[in-house]
């Protein structure tokens, strides 16, 4: 422990601050979860309450968010020691860096000496200078050096280090845990990794390329349930399903994560051009708590797709790509064209107008369409996250 509580101790007292609301929480379970069945035949879905709430919100960041493993970046920007990466998680600063000797680590972004946030973006130091009274850390972060502390007693630099927070390399990606106690993600996602190596083998090759940016006016649950689901496709996707063969779109869950996947169309289609595409499935996946992993028809390609909470009707997406070269050639210029002015544009209609139902009496909750075959077309995934959702819920109620 040091520069005054232990992390453990910190985060264990938090959750003990918060026990306030779990009285509240407790009464209000066995309504959120009416309905809500294991065999998703016979189930109804979440409330529409857990949408609309702000309660729901700060239920989803600590139950949800601060528990679970959150993506930061692909390893390659972290290659090189004094490395970093800065970045907000749901209101909480934090960044990772890679230390001299190789050792990739995470710590609160925050300085030991009046709290100020060490850094911003990403980039290269050799050492870690708090911007408001310099204060210097190594990049191990054990506190170098204070300004004008020789003039106080018994202050011990050694004494004095960041806050860590548990990080871990994941199929090439770079991910975070403000939970102490949880489990490695590799442990949590089973065969997750043996499936996108399978799909995606030159993932540690692909080099950031563009990202795409959206706010939109839904939960971010209301986006979730929509990408979990094709049901909807041939209804507002048109397009999308000439890029893929929906008789072989088939979708299976497994504890933290759902595989979406089928083969590339066999004919022209009018998203964007595949005919000398070397990748021909169409394989993603979706990782609890918000985030979907994906390698679409193309060049050597792949996707993170964040959906995070930025109020509790609102959403903002964040959509990364990954080439053979940082420059997309024109075939994947014009997928991209695709995804950012006909795919999600479609999508954000549907969500915004689901959330705009949700605010009215008239909705409260609905049935999931299945099947047996757990084709694309089935909502058996959304059952699968929202089983998620309310098992996190049920863990603030004890």
């Amino acid at each position: 422990m040091t520069g005054g509580i232990g992390l453990l101790a910190f985060y264990c007292q938090r959750m003990d601050e918060k026990t306030m609301n779990i009285q509240l929480c407790t009464r209000e379970f066995d309504e959120i979860s009416a309905g809500y069945d294991p065999d998703p035949f016979s189930s109804w879905s979440l409330n529409a309450r857990c949408y609309l709430e702000d309660r729901f919100l700060q239920l989803d960041r600590e139950q949800v968010f601060f528990r679970n493993w959150q993506f930061l970046c692909h390893e390659s920007k972290l290659g090189d020691a004094g490395s970093y990466v800065a970045a907000d998680l749901q209101g909480q600063s934090l960044f990772a860096v890679r230390d001299a000797d190789g050792t990739l680590r995470a710590f609160y972004n925050v300085c030991k000496h009046r709290g100020h946030e060490l850094l911003s973006g990403e980039g290269k130091r050799n050492r870690i200078v708090c911007p408001y009274h310099a204060w210097s850390y190594r990049l191990d972060g054990s506190l170098q050096g204070a300004r004008r502390s020789e003039f106080l007693k018994d202050f011990d630099t050694s004494a004095i280090c960041l806050d860590p927070i548990r990080i871990e390399v994941f199929c090439h990606l770079v991910f975070v845990c403000l939970d102490p106690e949880a489990p490695a993600l590799r442990e949590l996602s089973e065969n997750l990794a043996d499936e996108i190596m399978a799909y995606v083998p030159d993932l540690a090759d692909l080099e950031f390329a563009h990202r795409l940016t959206y706010s939109v006016q839904a939960n971010w649950k209301s986006v979730v349930d929509n990408f979990l689901e094709c049901y909807h496709c041939p209804v507002a996707h048109k397009d999308f399903c000439t890029l893929v063969d929906m008789d072989t779109y088939r979708v299976r869950t497994h504890g933290i994560y759902s595989s979406h996947m089928a083969k590339a169309g066999m004919s022209r289609n009018n998203a964007y051009d595949t005919v000398d595409a070397t990748v021909t499935d169409h394989a993603v996946w979706f990782l609890w708590p918000n985030m979907a992993l994906m390698r679409y028809p193309g060049r050597g390609n792949f996707m993170v797709w964040r959906f995070i909470p930025s109020g509790p009707q609102e959403t903002y997406e964040e959509f990364d790509f990954y080439f053979e070269t940082a420059e997309p050639d024109e075939t994947e210029k014009e997928a991209i064209r695709f995804i950012d002015d006909v795919l999600q544009p479609e999508d954000i209609g549907l969500v915004e107008s689901v959330q705009r139902g949700m605010r009215t009496p008239a909705f409260r909750q609905g049935r999931y369409l299945v099947d047996p075959g757990e084709s694309g077309m089935s909502e058996h995934a959304v059952h699968h996250f929202h089983g998620l959702v309310l098992d996190a819920y049920r863990k603030a109620c004890r």
